[in-house]
């Protein structure tokens, strides 16, 4: 016989109350808490790997000491994908669960569609949101390579897992996990228990069969996945995709990852047969001009793990209204603010009366405080109207002093301004010591007035 229990859960932390409460306690929101009917059966109908419950004496229960566990060697799938192997840490661990958010339209649907259809391995691609015959056009536009791709739209989980037991695939693809439902509970999908139940039945079956689990999640207008926060403390790896979609390119940033880096991104260019992997960012990034022009820079900055040169662009005018504008695409506008008044309180520049806008090409959103003497270079340029030296690159952060800091892994940016032939970089002279001799020219400074003497062409 069937118990049923209602419960109230927050629609928006996933806080679980016994009564309605107007306020939520766990993230201050009001009017959040909706009522949920949980119906549990006493016969399971979800994943069932066909082995007892087992008790406490039941030797796989048994607490162990680490000399009596066996070691194993991690056990890998390769993609075929570079930037997607990267940002996994090597591959994909067998039983891992891999939770893959973004913005709608974005590209999540097609990055694993694409490595379904060109992998090695025996996948199949279960999903809500499209039908079979919507699905075979997209892989047609992106290429089918692999016989053994398996596409199936359902939602409901107990079929699922019937079809998994039926074919044994290796890897498993959800798309989404806000679509699918389970008879267990009595709500409709999306909803936070739904979301909680469903991830939680894919999760055991990987770890229990160590089939990799790949699962598509939506995401809120503030950015973040939506469902129970508890989803991304599940999974083994988060994976962000994001990008701007007026841009061509795409980044696959790790959140979260139990098995690897959890700083590593991969970089894409979407195309109109799919998503192209960019193995060499910074030669893109970097425009190719026709002839100098000022208010442009080169700034050497890492994301992840990886080194990007980037074109910082700005562009100072004076105010025609009364209040100056400030202005920042792919860089935090609070800090161009913190550089707009160093600039102008510890170095003289006057820039209170201007219009400062900041540009960084490509449609990238950079963190990096490294970037700091490239915008400070790239906005002296403008209010100056003289042109930066296209040999040099910049790296060093800026204090509220006016002082140039250390920054860290100098050394592969140091590596990737000489691998692309630019001539000198620019660092801090904190970040002198231990330097390993290169090609480059390396010039340490400590104030941003000390670049203005020898940065002009």
């Amino acid at each position: 016989m069937s118990k049923i229990k209602s419960s109230f859960f927050c629609q928006n932390c996933g806080a679980v109350a016994a009564k309605w409460i107007g306020k939520c306690t766990a993230c201050g929101l009001w009017n959040t808490y909706v009522e949920e009917i949980i119906v549990k059966d006493d016969k399971s109908s979800k994943w069932d790997s066909g082995e007892p419950n087992g008790k406490l004496t039941s030797s796989k229960n048994k607490p162990k000491t680490f000399a009596e566990i066996d070691s194993i060697k991690e056990k890998r799938f390769s993609t075929l994908d570079g930037e997607l192997d990267r940002v996994l840490g090597g591959g994909i661990v067998a039983g891992s669960l891999i939770l893959l958010g973004g913005e709608p339209g974005i590209g999540k649907s097609t990055l694993l569609l694409q490595m379904a259809v060109k992998s090695n391995y025996k996948v199949l691609y279960l999903s809500g949101e499209e039908s079979e015959s919507q699905i075979k056009m997209r892989a047609e536009r992106v290429g089918i390579r692999n016989e053994e791709c398996y596409i199936l739209s359902v939602t409901h989980i107990q079929t699922i897992f019937q079809v998994i037991k039926e074919l044994k695939p290796d890897i498993v693809i959800i798309d989404s996990i806000q679509t699918l439902y389970t008879t267990q509970i009595d709500s409709s999908p999306g909803s936070i228990s739904q979301i909680r139940e469903c991830a939680a039945e894919f999760l055991r079956f990987a770890k229990e069969t160590y089939t990799p689990v790949f699962l598509i999640g939506h995401i809120t207008k503030d950015g973040v996945i939506a469902g129970p926060k508890v989803l991304e403390h599940m999974v083994d790896t988060v994976l962000q995709f994001e990008g701007d979609r007026h841009h061509t390119y795409r980044i696959l940033r790790t959140i979260k990852n139990r098995f690897g880096s959890a700083s590593e991104i991969g970089i894409y260019e979407m195309i109109q047969s799919g998503l192209r992997e960019v193995s060499n960012p910074s030669e893109i990034l970097i425009t190719q001009r026709q002839q100098p022009l000022s208010g442009i820079s080169i700034t050497a900055a890492i994301e992840g793990m990886r080194p990007l040169l980037v074109e910082t662009q700005a562009l100072v005018s004076s105010a025609v209204y009364g209040t100056p504008q400030r202005n920042s695409n792919g860089f935090d506008l609070r800090r161009l603010n913190m550089l707009l008044a160093v600039l102008e309180k510890r170095c003289g520049f006057y820039l209170a009366s201007q219009d400062v806008f900041v540009n960084i090409a490509g449609g990238l959103k950079l963190e990096d405080p490294a970037i700091d003497l490239g915008i400070a270079i790239a906005i002296l340029s403008s209010f100056h109207n003289q042109v930066v030296n296209p040999t040099y690159v910049f790296a060093g952060e800026i204090g509220l002093s006016g002082e140039i800091r250390a920054v860290g892994k100098i050394e592969q940016r140091i590596s990737e301004a000489e691998k692309l032939g630019f001539k000198s970089i620019v660092i801090s002279k904190f970040n002198q010591k231990g330097l390993a001799k290169s090609t480059i020219e390396v010039i340490a400074v400590s104030k941003i007035e000390e670049c203005l003497d020898f940065v002009w062409l």
